[in-house]
């Protein structure tokens, strides 16, 4: 029985080994125990180096901050992109939507029509994918064609702007206030004409006539006089100024030189508005005007809807706005002049205006005279680098200047007829006289019909409400060409307003008779 149960067991051994392979390992008839565990401690899997084993690892930089920090906000957007295409579709581009139901009906039309250009697609390539890949690099290459061909010319070095050391003479105004003027020509006491200039937009004394020959007004015996606006050049600021402060002003000016007699004055430009202010508010001081290209009030209530449609036509739009932010909203132009004129470099003044220039025009700002003029007389404006004068002077310009161009038409005035006429005629006896009033005086304006800045609805406007005014019309000449650096137009224009020049001529007595005026002239005064 013990053989048969050895038998058995060793049967059954060897069918449990012929199922697992050999491993190689040989097991000895020592008696197997059970051994008591042994407890190792665990170790960490971060160990720290040794500084003399190797290397500390290094530390996160900042710039691979950055770019996990850009990479977080980019998915967060791509998330944010994905929820919103879903709401549109699931809001807007419904079929009850009220956008799919205003817009299916043509963009279907419109995509029947145009099916036609699948056909030149690849067979393999879906057109709305395609086609949106070809408009997105058409703007592209239109773009880079646009800026290309903006930058075509060669660019100019920019010129920074001067200061000039102070060369004006100042006088003291009754409010305080210091005006800077410049005299040239003959003296005030041997002059035969006095004109006084007022200077348009971003000018100053120093232009005045510009170009004007010294020997051509001591051929006339003109004294001219120019000055800065108040805040312009060296001249004080005057915080509440109007129209009628600036031709005090210019009274008060002529009287402090001596100028007890009627004077001219001349504007050009913008500086017509000055003398406009001049002939309403002093016209009793006032012997005539020259203008030169006058602006006036694009806003005028006087002016008719044509006029005013023709005047707004050809200006360009950034004109336009900045003439409505002076209107408007006056305290923007501040960033915009900052940005221009007060921003220490120079520039073109078709630029800085908002101008459209004519032929003669443009060829004169390419003349170097031209040039070194046009950016002395800015350097001298903008001297006191204060914004608030040039914002006054163009609020000035398009808002009401307390009086009308009409009121300057001379016009015969009658008392009316009532019950005080007659009790004033039965208490006098004597009749009440009609009054002419208006400017009696000659005005006197030259206008290029080629200006592209003063349209020649200003030009028909001003003769239609003042008929009295002189108007002289130069063919092919611009805004400025008549007026700057033209000796035969400057000569043209005196024969014009003080005919020709007297030759003086002293014989031997006369000069007897003036030596011994003038020595009794200097006894008198030691």
């Amino acid at each position: 029985m013990a053989d048969v149960a050895r038998s058995r067991s060793t049967s059954w051994r060897d069918e449990l080994m012929s199922l697992v392979e050999d491993t190689g390992v040989i097991f000895t008839d020592e008696t197997l125990g059970i051994s008591t565990p042994f407890m190792e401690p665990k170790r960490s899997d971060f160990t720290v180096r040794d500084i003399n084993d190797g290397e500390l690892a290094e530390p996160e930089s900042f710039k691979d901050q950055v770019k996990e920090f850009a990479k977080a906000w980019g998915e967060m957007f791509l998330e944010l992109g994905k929820g919103v295409k879903d709401i549109v579709q699931q809001s807007l581009l419904t079929d009850d939507s009220y956008i799919v139901i205003k817009c299916k009906g043509p963009i279907k039309k419109a995509g029947s029509r145009l099916r036609f250009l699948n056909d030149y697609l690849p067979e393999d390539r879906d057109p709305v994918h395609s086609w949106s890949v070809i408009f997105c690099v058409f703007f592209v290459a239109l773009a880079v064609l646009m800026v290309n061909t903006k930058r075509d010319h060669v660019v100019s070095l920019v010129k920074k702007i001067s200061t000039h050391p102070p060369s004006a003479t100042r006088m003291l105004l009754p409010d305080g206030r210091y005006l800077a003027y410049l005299e040239q020509g003959v003296s005030c006491s041997t002059a035969r004409q006095h004109v006084i200039v007022p200077h348009s937009f971003l000018s100053s004394r120093v232009a005045g006539i510009p170009g004007v020959k010294a020997s051509l007004l001591e051929e006339f015996g003109i004294h001219l006089v120019t000055y800065d606006l108040p805040g312009f050049g060296e001249s004080d600021p005057h915080p509440k100024r109007n129209l009628s402060s600036s031709a005090q002003d210019m009274l008060f000016l002529a009287n402090s030189l001596g100028i007890y007699d009627k004077f001219w004055v001349l504007g050009f430009s913008s500086g017509a508005m000055h003398a406009w202010a001049a002939l309403n508010y002093i016209p009793d001081q006032i012997r005539g005007a020259a203008m030169f290209s006058p602006m006036i009030n694009p806003y005028d209530s006087s002016m008719t809807k044509e006029e005013i449609s023709k005047t707004w036509e050809n200006w360009l739009r950034r004109r336009k706005m900045m003439h409505y932010l002076a209107r408007r909203f006056p305290k923007f132009l501040s960033y915009i002049y900052r940005r221009s004129f007060l921003s220490g470099k120079h520039g073109r003044l078709d630029n800085w205006f908002s101008w459209t220039l004519g032929n003669k025009d443009k060829g004169l700002t390419e003349d170097p005279r031209f040039e070194e003029l046009w950016h002395r007389d800015v350097e001298e404006s903008i001297r006191q680098g204060n914004v608030k004068p040039f914002i006054q002077e163009a609020v000035l310009h398009v808002t009401d200047w307390g009086f009308k161009l009409t009121n300057l038409a001379v016009r015969k005035k009658c008392p009316r007829k009532g019950f005080f006429t007659w009790f004033t005629f039965m208490h006098s006896h004597t009749e009440a006289e009609c009054q002419w009033t208006g400017f009696q005086g000659p005005i006197h304006i030259w206008q290029g019909l080629d200006d592209q800045v003063v349209s020649p609805s200003m030009f028909d406007y001003v003769a239609r409400v003042v008929p009295s005014i002189i108007m002289h019309k130069l063919p092919d000449e611009g805004h400025l060409s008549y007026f700057f650096l033209c000796d035969e137009c400057h000569r043209q224009v005196f024969l014009t307003l003080f005919g020709t020049p007297i030759e003086t001529t002293t014989t031997d007595e006369e000069t007897q008779l003036l030596d011994i005026g003038a020595t009794t002239k200097e006894q008198s005064s030691v």
